[in-house]
């Protein structure tokens, strides 16, 4: 019954009978060109304000708590608008909402240079965080409709390559100018500017108006607390580290050293990348559990290493980097995949989706204000510390469920692509009361086991 239902679900990309024909994948994905073309100067331009402004707070002598508020600012902005976004887009429809988004958000780049004031750039960064949420959900949620079943699975993969290599790219352009004049500023908000223009000219018919979705976090921890733990982790860690790891870059390595701080950033986005898949793969045919808790552990030594080796191996700073990413990116994914394991019916995959992004997006908030107040105390050196203390945590709650709840059958589990699919594809949500307790409590205890 599970495994029927999964296959009716609209990520699944074995549904139904073979097609009689298969297009090629360049043909899968040309009439997508206009949309991912946007995605990836979005996208670059984003990577590279994302790691200036950390730097060029630091070279203003912003403090570490400032700082961590500059990137907890940013996931408040963005969980405002997976919240409101929705609304703005059956309001106003795709094409004219993201063409408004940009235009805020290259506006917001370039008052980040004209007032040099924490408070002005607390706002400024909510601001850019929630057009960024608004424009993923416009370029996502046409994706996901305008792709079929035979071609989601291609698509949001290339999708996930832009994703990675632009944010990658736009982090290098740090190089190209000195941080602490205007013209990275004005690099910035003209690519997120050229960026409407693929979408403003495309002859891509809009998606229809975005459904909204019952927002029931309580559920959602009932049905698999290591999933929403787990998202919840990846904030707390994920949150601080493009918030503060510029900062800490930049003062391991010396003032006169901006460059090595984009490559050193760029070295752990692509760890990220590489990461993903045979972890992920690895997790389809075990218990997910057992490879949620061998990534937090990996990403932990990864970041004890940082604090106690980085600056005494040649190169340690790159190396476990590259290890930190390897181990601490896969973890929303491998979150994500586990939740969706014990789900039945497919009309909660984007309950679900919408539901453990807002989760990480909490995390996020909470996470550079906590690694930011710790390194007040104690040094830029600890962050690493702080990211380590939260996966070991992760893992230890993951150690303690699979003593209280048996594994989803391997034979049952969402393959892992499908759950990336899931995890990147935005949703619309509409906060509304939890499901009721009583049948939140059996969905639960269908799946538990007797404790001890």
């Amino acid at each position: 019954m599970k495994n029927e239902k999964r296959r009716n679900s609209p990520v699944c990309l074995e549904s139904g009978p073979p097609a009689p024909y298969s297009p090629a994948p360049m043909a899968s994905i040309s009439p997508f060109f206009p949309l991912l073309l946007s995605v990836a100067i979005l996208l670059m331009g984003n990577g590279l304000q994302g790691t200036l402004l950390p730097v060029r707070a630091g070279m203003e002598a912003f403090g570490s708590f400032e700082i961590g508020i500059l990137g907890s600012a940013y996931f408040c902005g963005f969980m405002a608008g997976c919240v409101y976004g929705p609304r703005v887009i059956r309001v106003a429809g795709h094409i004219r909402t993201f063409a408004g988004m940009v235009a805020v958000a290259s506006s917001v780049v370039l008052i980040h240079a004209l007032v040099l004031e924490p408070a002005v750039w607390w706002l400024l960064r909510a601001t850019t965080g929630f057009c960024f949420a608004v424009l993923y959900m416009v370029i996502e949620s046409w994706l996901n409709e305008k792709s079929t079943n035979e071609t989601r699975g291609l698509v949001f993969s290339v999708y996930t390559i832009i994703n990675l290599t632009v944010i990658t790219a736009g982090q290098m352009l740090l190089m190209t100018a000195d941080p602490a004049s205007f013209p990275l500023f004005a690099f910035a908000s003209i690519l997120v500017s050229i960026a409407a223009v693929p979408i403003a000219l495309t002859r891509i018919e809009q998606p229809a108006p975005l459904d909204i979705v019952q927002l029931r976090l309580k559920r959602l921890f009932l049905i698999s607390p290591v999933g929403v733990v787990g998202c919840v982790a990846v904030g707390l860690a994920n949150g601080a580290f493009w918030s503060l790891a510029p900062v800490y870059a930049l003062t391991s390595m010396g003032a006169a050293s901006v460059s090595n701080v984009a490559w050193f950033m760029s070295i752990v986005v692509i760890a990220g990348a590489v990461g993903q898949w045979p972890i992920g793969r690895l997790s389809d045919r075990m218990d997910r559990r057992k490879v949620i808790i061998g990534a937090c552990l990996g990403a932990a030594a990864s970041g004890l290493c940082m604090v106690l080796f980085a600056n005494d191996v040649p190169y340690g700073l790159y190396i476990f980097g590259f290890a930190f990413g390897v181990f601490a990116f896969p973890v929303y994914s491998l979150s994500v995949a586990h939740l969706n394991d014990f789900i039945t019916e497919p009309s909660d995959y984007v309950e679900a989706a919408s539901g453990l992004l807002l989760v990480f997006a909490v995390g996020a908030i909470a996470g550079p204000l906590t690694a930011s107040a710790l390194i007040d105390l104690v040094g830029i050196k600890y962050l690493f510390a702080y990211t380590a203390a939260i996966h070991v945590l992760a893992a230890a709650f993951c150690a303690y469920r699979m003593g209280v709840r048996s594994p989803a059958p391997t034979e049952e589990h969402i393959p892992f692509g499908d759950a990336v699919v899931l995890a990147q594809t935005l949703s619309t949500v509409d906060p509304l009361p939890p499901v009721d307790d009583e049948d939140a409590e059996t969905t639960d205890g269908e799946q538990d086991k007797p404790a001890g």
